[in-house]
């Protein structure tokens, strides 16, 4: 999770920048409403599209990837064991023949050769060919493997049909010859290109084989044939997606540069504390040296002010430098704090903790730090340290309001939204001029269903803060979660004159995503919701959310190349290890998309078809 600050309240949590996981939720609303169809299958959710497109929607970070247990690894090594000693005791070809005759239902049956096999009539071939398979099916639930193997190798030479490759395929398996489960299995697929049996024991293989996309690639064809019935090949399918994001993921943070996200995303989380004069000392009149680590202070402090992409780089230089040149005296604290949230902004979790909890050790009585560690902390996944840390704010100082709405983004996240309205409340007691305690109250009490104290609290905010541009766009999303179309777009299109009027250097382009949504939810109008997503990159290129709505919308419409392309671009921009590993999954079943419409152009076809008709 991202440092918690209000984000998109319609039916999702409000805590994370960027919204992304507001945003997957509200696009497969949307979805859904599009007469798209959605099957959720253990953690991924598979979305078949009007367009003939599908995506996977991942639900959570679980790791479902399958254990052994203690039996099952004492029978694989037995099998091992059992594969080397026949391999050892193997007999010429002639006496393999021999033994398979000795099995019940096939000793009156002559010898089945390459030979002798010309000799048969076509009848003759298939009746001995089901009378090997029969056999071989006994044997193999006798788990005599060797035998089972010989019996289908005759069918095969009688008659060679799929059924008996796979089948000889899943005697190869039980004995974790991946290779020869491979050759056999690609010999099924080849006779019958649907063979979900056959591409599923493949899939198994090249995944044994560490051959990930040729995994990846057959499972996904295998639950679109079956038309997504098929728990284990969807659960199969998040499992290497997460195995591949995961690796990859790592592999990028070890040599990708820390840089701060889009100013979108900076200017909603800086807004999401009070504004507080700045320290005594440091206001613009006074005038300090930039050679001194106070001038050096106040300088990005005047950066923050321009609230714009250079100069939140140049506020970040500017409070690194001024902990370096030191002599702060009074403001070392605050530095830290400074410094500790920039870190944060740039993902880098430890440095933050250490430089929050610095501020902390030398000033006590600044409770934003703690908290900003408490945000920290509940990235990080420890929501009991974040708890911790409020208590510990609340003790220094209990009228600060900024504890109580931070502390009540916890509740939200927790579930817990009783607690959270209490908080809000209690948040807007002590400062009732603080927009966002008022926004996040409305939403807590949608999310109780209390509708129409929520459309209350909206319409109040509405006269009180009559330019805030936020109230119209978390009102419109309000709106929009219950199909008011007219009116969520009358209040998306009134915050994005206000973000033009109040903010033109530095405008949130959320409105104008968001009015992008609603305008496909409402008449599937993919031209002008590109236009806006279009816009909105223009404003911000950074912007995550825009990136990934653009995504979506172009794969909704089939447009499969050029969402990669989107997808790629989020992973380009993902903040914390988290978010990457959610955008390269992403990416990684967009470009499997493009490869099994390459492989199997029937399946294209197909999914269009089943989508359209209503048959999934």
């Amino acid at each position: 999770m991202a440092p918690t600050i209000p984000s998109s309240p319609a039916g999702t949590t409000p805590v994370t920048v960027p919204a992304d996981s507001s945003l997957w939720d509200r696009l497969s609303n949307w979805v859904s409403e599009n007469k798209a169809v959605v099957y959720t299958i253990a953690g991924v959710a598979v979305v078949v599209t009007a367009a003939g497109a599908v995506y996977y929607i991942r639900k959570g970070p679980a790791d479902t990837t399958p254990k052994l247990s203690k039996k099952e690894r004492r029978r694989r090594k037995q099998a091992e064991k059992d594969t080397e000693a026949a391999k050892s005791a193997e007999g010429t070809k002639d006496e393999k023949v021999a033994q398979a005759a000795k099995v019940e239902g096939v000793d009156e049956l002559p010898e089945i050769t390459e030979t002798s096999v010309l000799s048969f009539s076509e009848a003759e071939r298939k009746e001995y060919a089901a009378k090997l398979k029969e056999a071989g099916n006994k044997a193999y639930g006798q788990k005599d493997f060797e035998t089972a193997i010989n019996l289908y190798s005759q069918a095969i030479i009688c008659k060679p049909e799929a059924v008996y490759y796979s089948n000889r395929a899943a005697c190869y398996n039980a004995l974790a010859d991946w290779e020869k489960v491979v050759e056999d299995t690609t010999a099924a697929v080849k006779l019958d290109p649907e063979y979900v049996k056959a591409l599923n024991r493949r899939a198994n293989a090249y995944d044994h084989l560490g051959k990930y996309s040729e995994a990846l690639l057959d499972f996904t064809a295998s639950c679109i044939i079956d038309g997504f019935r098929n728990e284990q090949s969807a659960q199969a399918v998040e499992r290497l997606l997460k195995k591949f994001a995961d690796s990859k993921a790592k592999e990028i943070l070890a040599t990708k540069e820390a840089r701060l996200p889009s100013p979108t995303f900076v200017g909603n989380y800086l807004q999401s504390f009070r504004n507080k004069p700045r320290p005594a000392g440091l206001e613009d009149e006074v005038e300090l040296s930039e050679e001194t680590g106070k001038g050096q202070l106040q300088k990005g402090l005047k950066a923050l002010d321009n609230k714009a992409a250079p100069a939140y780089d140049d506020a970040w230089a500017a409070f690194k430098k001024a902990l370096e040149l030191g002599d702060l005296g009074e403001y070392e604290a605050y530095a830290y704090n400074l410094r500790g949230t920039f870190q944060c902004l740039h993902g880098k979790h430890e440095e933050a903790l250490q430089d929050l909890s610095k501020s902390i050790e030398l000033d006590p009585t600044l409770t934003q730090s703690y908290i900003k560690r408490a945000s920290m902390n509940l990235e990080l996944g420890s929501p009991e340290k974040a708890e911790e840390d409020f208590t510990a704010a609340l003790a220094e100082n209990d009228k600060d309001p900024d504890i109580y709405y931070h502390r009540a983004q916890l509740h939200f996240i927790k579930g817990n939204f009783a607690e959270a309205q209490r908080d809000y409340q209690k948040s807007i007691d002590l400062d009732k001029d603080f927009i966002f305690s008022h926004i996040q109250l409305g939403v807590t009490q949608y999310k109780m269903g209390s509708i129409a104290s929520s459309i209350s609290t909206f319409r109040r905010c509405i006269k009180n803060f009559p330019k805030t541009p936020d109230v119209y766009n978390y009102y419109g999303e309000i709106l929009l979660d219950q199909s008011k179309f007219t009116e969520a777009i009358e209040n998306f299109d009134m915050a994005i004159e206000l973000e033009k009027e109040t903010k033109p250097t530095a405008m949130n382009v959320l409105p104008l995503i968001n009015k992008s949504l609603a305008l496909f939810q409402w008449k599937q109008d993919f031209s002008e919701a590109e236009k806006l997503c279009e816009k909105a990159l223009i404003i911000d290129p950074e912007c995550d959310i825009a990136v990934a709505t653009m995504a979506q919308l172009l794969l909704q419409q089939g447009r499969v190349v050029d969402a990669l392309k989107y997808f790629e671009r989020a992973a380009e921009l993902a903040r914390t290890e988290g978010e990457l590993v959610n955008a390269l999954s992403y990416a990684e079943a967009t470009r499997t998309q493009i490869q099994v419409q390459e492989k199997y152009p029937k399946l294209a076809n197909r999914l269009s078809g089943m989508a359209g008709s209503g048959i999934l």
